[in-house]
């Protein structure tokens, strides 16, 4: 498959009083046409800004200190914002974790949804107005017209993510990222939310970036994953490779903590330690040493370079079994 977005040697800093604290670390990676990709790993390790730097939603003491992003051959850090503006939301959307704090509380449902096709060039309010009711239908939101005019504050948890999406696909996006979109959801929404996302990714070739610190999650909804931590790629692959032939000790240690009924009445699986803070920084050679048990010498001393475990998966460990 053709890739639609590269991301190389990407690096972010965090401005904090006069120093630019590195939060992401020379990333480089592909989101091919029409594939699910997941982006998995523990809070801190840094997903959630590699998908703001993409979309160009970066705070104003985050940037991006070294590296490119091109999207259908357009490098996105040398567009102008309102270039950028003209892409965001049209060609690339975005699903946030937190839908109630995403939406105006003052905007109707309807409005908030239409207003991503009036920004896009879209002036015909009844074109609009049908566009937003047949969404709101095929994303199962019962009794759309009224629910149009209903304020967020009405809406169930699960009932404000489809319309997050709405939003987010009304202009029939080629990349949609989804960051952590059904962490806030219980077991039945989040089934519902991601079957919803794959029937879009389906019917529209929509690729999809679905970031998500559960392994549980994506094992079944993304065709491959990359696994991050503290601000580094450390193994990527097929998702079916990735889980029965994990290659880092942090992959292992993420999969071996998964719940599974036949520990039932067991220990769960901990991985010791935890992500360092940005003040803290990130440790030399592999930035997962200090919390590995079969760490050594080479893996304080240098960063290993990615090694093929097979023609579609690769790992940042010197320990993998193929070595």
């Amino acid at each position: 498959m053709k890739s639609l977005l590269q991301v190389r040697n990407l690096s972010i800093g965090i401005q904090k009083h006069k120093a630019l604290l590195s939060s992401v670390e020379d990333i480089s990676f592909d989101v091919l046409e029409g594939e699910i990709l997941g982006l998995v790993g523990e809070s801190g390790s840094g997903k959630s800004l590699t998908a703001l730097s993409i979309a160009g939603l970066l705070g104003a003491n985050k940037k991006v200190s070294n590296g490119s992003i091109s999207y259908n051959g357009k490098d996105l850090l040398a567009l102008a914002e309102k270039d950028m503006q003209s892409i965001r939301g049209k060609e690339i959307s975005m699903v946030f974790q937190e839908p109630f704090s995403s939406l105006n509380p003052l905007v109707t449902i309807g409005a908030q949804i239409a207003e991503t096709l009036e920004l896009h060039g879209e002036k015909d309010k009844a074109v609009i107005k049908a566009r937003v009711i047949e969404l709101m239908k095929k994303l199962g939101l019962s009794e759309p017209e009224k629910l149009a005019k209903t304020y967020p504050h009405r809406l169930s948890g699960g009932m404000c993510q489809r319309v997050m999406i709405a939003l987010a696909v009304i202009c029939r996006p080629r990349l949609l990222i989804a960051d952590e979109p059904t962490t806030a959801l219980d077991c039945g929404t989040q089934g519902q939310i991601l079957s919803l996302m794959k029937e879009i990714n389906r019917e529209l070739g929509t690729s999809i970036l679905f970031i998500s610190h559960d392994l549980s999650l994506v094992k079944n909804f993304c065709d491959r994953i990359l696994v991050m931590y503290c601000g580094r790629i450390l193994e990527e692959g097929n998702t079916e490779e990735v889980f029965s032939k994990a290659a880092h000790e942090y992959t292992r240690g993420l999969l071996a903590s998964i719940p599974a009924a036949a520990n039932k009445g067991k220990p769960l699986a901990a991985i010791p330690g935890k992500v360092p803070s940005l003040e803290e920084g990130r440790p030399g050679g592999c930035p997962f040493h200090p919390r590995c048990a079969k760490a050594g010498p080479e893996c304080r001393r240098d960063f290993p370079a990615a090694r093929a475990v097979s023609a579609t998966h690769t790992s940042r460990c010197v320990l993998w079994e193929g070595q």
